[in-house]
C-alpha cells in the first residue's frame, strides 16, 4: 500500500469520529491507458471532502457530485470512459476505462483494522461481500494481487516489497524514508555503532550484525531489492556477496565507476558466476546528475522503479 492509500484510511477514521458518513471508492478494473494501478483508493463525504485518487483527477469531480444525494446502503459497481463521449466528458488518458466500487462505509467495515495492520507492516487481504457489504479482515501474502467478480472484491493492503540497506549513512536516511511512500518494508543493517546512534527515530530500526549475515537471515526473494551504501568495501563486499546469489530482484551498490571496476574484479576471486557478477546495478541510481543524498536516494528509487515494472533503460551516451 503506497502513503496515498494510507492517507485515505487515517482520514476516513477521522471523519467517522466525527459521524460524518464516508464512501470508499476501490479501482477494480482498468483498461487502455490508467494514470492509478487497479487497488488505489479514495474516500468521499456528502459535504465534498475527498482524499485520495483513481484516475488522477479525472472522476473525481464526477464522483463527489454523486455522492451528494448518494442514499443507497450497499456497495456498486460503476464504470467510466467506456464510450467515447464519457472518454472525452472525463477526460481519460488515451481512450482509458476503467471500473470501481463505491462502499458506503460503516461500523463493520473494517477500516481501523485494516490500519492497524498496515502500520505494523502486515500483508492483510480485506474481503468485501458486495452483496450484503460485510467485510473480512484476513492474511495475505506479499504476491497476492486483487481478486473482484460480480459477488466478491478481495484488495490486499501492506508492504508487498522489501529494501534491504546495508549501511546507516544520509543517503541511507532519505533513501529509507522515501522508499516506505512507495510500497516498501524497509530493513537496515548497519554493524557500526557510530551509525546506528546517529539514525533517527522515526526511521526503521537496525540490525547491527554483519551485512553477510543479515542478507541470509532476510531470505531475498524477487519482491526483495538491495542497496549497499556504507562507502566501505568490506561491507559493502560482504552483502554483495550473498546478495548476488539471492533471488531478489535488483541488486546495487554505491561507488564511482572505477571503484565498480575494482568491486567486480573483488568478487570475481569467490565462488560467484560471471552472470550473478553482471546483475550488479553499480553505481547504483539512474545518472540524472545528483550530487545530494536526497538526489541520490531519489536516482535509486527511480532506478528501483524502472526495474520493477520491466522498463528498459537506454545507456547514456558518454
Amino acid at each position: 500500500m503506497d502513503s496515498m492509500d494510507l492517507e485515505v484510511l487515517k482520514s476516513i477514521l477521522e471523519w467517522q469520529s466525527q459521524g460524518v458518513p464516508v464512501l470508499l471508492a476501490t479501482l477494480v478494473k482498468t483498461w487502455g491507458s490508467a494514470p492509478r494501478p487497479v487497488g488505489s483508493l479514495l474516500a468521499l463525504t456528502r459535504d465534498g471532502r475527498l482524499v485520495g485518487s483513481l484516475s488522477g483527477g479525472c472522476i473525481e469531480d464526477d464522483l463527489l457530485e454523486l455522492v451528494r444525494t448518494h442514499t443507497h446502503s450497499l456497495p456498486e459497481r460503476m464504470s467510466y470512459g467506456i464510450s467515447a463521449d464519457q472518454a472525452s466528458r472525463f477526460g481519460l488518458p488515451c481512450g482509458g476505462e476503467l471500473e470501481l466500487v463505491l462502499e458506503p462505509l460503516h461500523a463493520g467495515s473494517g477500516i481501523g483494522q485494516l490500519l492497524q495492520s498496515v502500520m505494523a507492516r502486515d500483508v492483510v487481504g480485506r474481503e468485501l461481500d458486495l452483496a450484503s457489504g460485510l467485510v473480512r479482515i484476513t492474511p495475505a501474502r506479499p504476491t497476492d494481487r486483487l481478486e473482484y467478480d460480480t459477488h466478491r472484491l478481495r484488495s490486499i493492503h501492506g508492504p508487498r516489497w522489501r529494501l534491504l540497506i546495508i549501511g546507516a549513512g544520509q543517503v541511507s536516511r532519505y533513501l529509507a524514508e522515501m522508499a516506505q511512500a512507495l510500497d516498501y518494508n524497509v530493513q537496515v543493517c548497519d554493524p557500526r555503532r557510530e551509525f546506528r546512534d546517529s539514525w533517527p527515530g522515526h526511521l526503521p530500526g537496525i540490525d547491527p550484525g554483519m551485512p553477510d549475515d543479515f542478507i541470509l537471515e532476510q531470505a531475498p526473494d524477487p519482491h526483495t531489492a538491495i542497496v549497499a551504501l556504507t562507502h566501505d568495501p568490506k561491507q559493502d563486499d560482504l552483502a554483495l556477496l550473498e546478495a548476488l546469489k539471492s533471488s531478489a530482484f535488483y541488486v546495487g551498490a554505491i561507488g564511482s565507476k572505477s571503484n565498480q571496476s575494482k568491486r567486480r574484479e573483488r568478487l570475481a576471486l569467490f565462488d560467484l558466476t560471471p552472470a550473478q557478477i553482471a546483475a550488479l546495478h553499480g553505481p547504483a541510481g539512474l545518472p540524472i546528475g545528483s550530487r545530494t543524498p536526497p538526489e541520490m536516494a531519489v536516482s535509486i528509487l527511480a532506478e528501483l522503479t524502472a526495474v520493477r515494472h520491466r522498463i528498459r533503460l537506454l545507456p547514456v551516451p558518454e
